[in-house]
C-alpha cells in the first residue's frame, strides 16, 4: 500500500511538471518591443536597457541626472566602442547602424519620484515616439545605510519617495495602456534588502519590502489582463551605487554584506530580463537568492505549478540553513557591540 501511494505522489508529481508550462504565461517577444527603463543611466538598469537592445527591443532611458545619462559612454557600451569621442564621431557620420540606433533609443531626464504629471507626460512621448510600452523596469533607486537613530528623518522620507513612489509614478502611466492591450510587463527592482532586514538598513529595506506589497496587489489586478509582473531581487552589485553605499556603512553592516559575493551587473541584468520576459513573478540570482525567495514566497503568486512545489518542498530545510544564517548576522552584531563598548571603556581610562 505504501509502495502504491508513493508511485501515485510520484505520477502526480510528473503531471503537474508536464501541465506547468501550459498555464504558464507566453513569453513577451522583445524584438520590436517598447521596453521603458527607469534609472537607466548607470548600473543594473543601463545593463537592461543594453539586454534588451541586444534583443531587438526599443529603448527608452530614463533618469535624473541628463549629463549622466547622455554622457554614461552609453553609445560605447552599445557598440563596444573605444571612446566617447569615437562614439561621437560615429554617430555624426550617420552610419545606418547609427541612424538606426537613434531611431530605437530614446533618452529623457526626468525625476520619477517627483511629479507624477511630469513622468506621464514622459511616457506619453516615449509611446508617441517608440509605440506603447510593452515592458517597463522600474530601476530607479538608492541605499543609504545607518543605525536608527543616527539616521536623518529626512533620509527615511527621501529613500521611501525614490524608492517606493518612484515605482508607482510609472507604473501608473503605463498600467491603462497595458490592460487594453492585454500585453504587458512591469518590473520592480528591490534588493535582498527587500526580503530580509538587515542591521543599518532600516530606512532602505523598509522602502524596497513596500515594493514587494505593491507588486503581490498590482499583480492580482492585471492577471487577467495577461500583464505580468516580476519583482527582482539582486545581491549586492557591482555599481556606482554600490560603491557609494560602501562609503558610510555602518561596520555591522559590511560584515554581514561580506558573507556573500558581489555580482556582476550584467549577469544580474540578463537574470532580471529573462525573468521579466517569462513573466516569472520573482527573479533572483544565485543559491543565495534561490533561498531567500523560497522562504519569503508567503503568499506571492506563482508562476508554475513547478515552482510552487519547489517552494513547499524545500521550505523546511531553507529554514533551518536560514536560522544559521540569522546566528551568525547576530554573533556579528554582539561582537562589533562588545568591541565598540571596550574602545569607549579604554578612552575614557585614558
Amino acid at each position: 500500500m505504501l509502495l502504491l501511494a508513493a508511485a501515485f505522489l510520484v505520477a502526480f508529481v510528473l503531471l503537474l511538471y508536464m501541465v506547468s508550462p501550459l498555464i504558464s504565461p507566453k513569453p513577451l517577444a522583445l524584438p520590436g518591443a517598447h521596453v521603458v527603463v527607469t534609472g537607466g543611466s548607470s548600473g543594473i538598469g543601463k545593463c537592461i536597457a543594453i539586454e534588451c537592445y541586444k534583443q531587438g527591443a526599443f529603448i527608452t532611458l530614463v533618469a535624473r541626472n541628463e549629463v549622466r545619462l547622455l554622457g554614461s559612454l552609453l553609445l560605447t557600451d552599445f557598440f563596444n566602442l573605444k571612446s566617447v569621442k569615437e562614439a561621437v564621431l560615429n554617430v555624426l557620420a550617420f552610419t545606418p547602424r547609427k541612424r538606426f540606433f537613434l531611431d530605437v533609443v530614446l533618452c529623457i531626464s526626468v525625476d520619477v519620484s517627483q511629479d507624477y504629471n511630469q513622468v506621464e507626460n514622459v511616457i506619453k512621448q516615449a509611446q508617441e515616439k517608440l509605440g506603447p510600452v510593452d515592458m517597463l523596469v522600474n530601476c530607479a533607486g538608492m541605499a543609504m545605510s545607518g543605525k536608527f537613530e543616527d539616521l536623518e528623518v529626512s533620509t527615511f522620507e527621501r529613500l521611501m519617495s525614490i524608492n517606493y513612489l518612484g515605482s508607482v509614478y510609472p507604473s501608473r502611466a503605463v498600467i491603462t495602456t497595458m490592460k487594453e492591450r492585454r500585453v504587458g510587463r512591469i518590473v520592480f527592482v528591490s534588493s535582498q534588502a527587500g526580503q530580509l532586514g538587515l542591521f543599518g538598513f532600516t530606512a532602505y529595506s523598509a522602502s524596497k519590502f513596500a515594493i514587494r506589497g505593491l507588486a503581490e496587489a498590482l499583480q492580482m489586478e492585471v492577471k487577467p489582463y495577461n500583464v505580468y509582473i516580476t519583482v527582482a531581487y539582486p545581491p549586492d552589485t557591482d555599481t556606482p551605487g554600490f560603491a557609494e553605499e560602501n562609503r558610510t556603512k555602518p561596520l555591522e553592516t559590511r560584515l554581514i554584506s561580506e558573507t556573500t559575493s558581489v555580482c556582476k551587473p550584467e549577469q544580474v541584468a540578463k537574470q532580471i530580463v529573462k525573468d521579466a520576459i517569462q513573466g516569472n513573478f520573482n527573479s533572483s540570482l544565485g543559491s543565495d537568492g534561490y533561498m531567500l525567495s523560497a522562504l519569503t514566497c508567503g503568499m506571492a503568486p506563482v508562476t508554475s505549478i513547478t515552482e510552487g512545489l519547489q517552494q513547499v518542498v524545500t521550505m523546511g530545510l531553507f529554514r533551518t540553513i536560514a536560522l544559521f544564517y540569522l546566528g551568525s548576522f547576530d554573533s556579528i552584531v554582539r561582537r562589533c557591540m562588545m568591541q565598540r563598548e571596550k574602545s569607549e571603556i579604554a578612552d575614557k581610562t585614558a
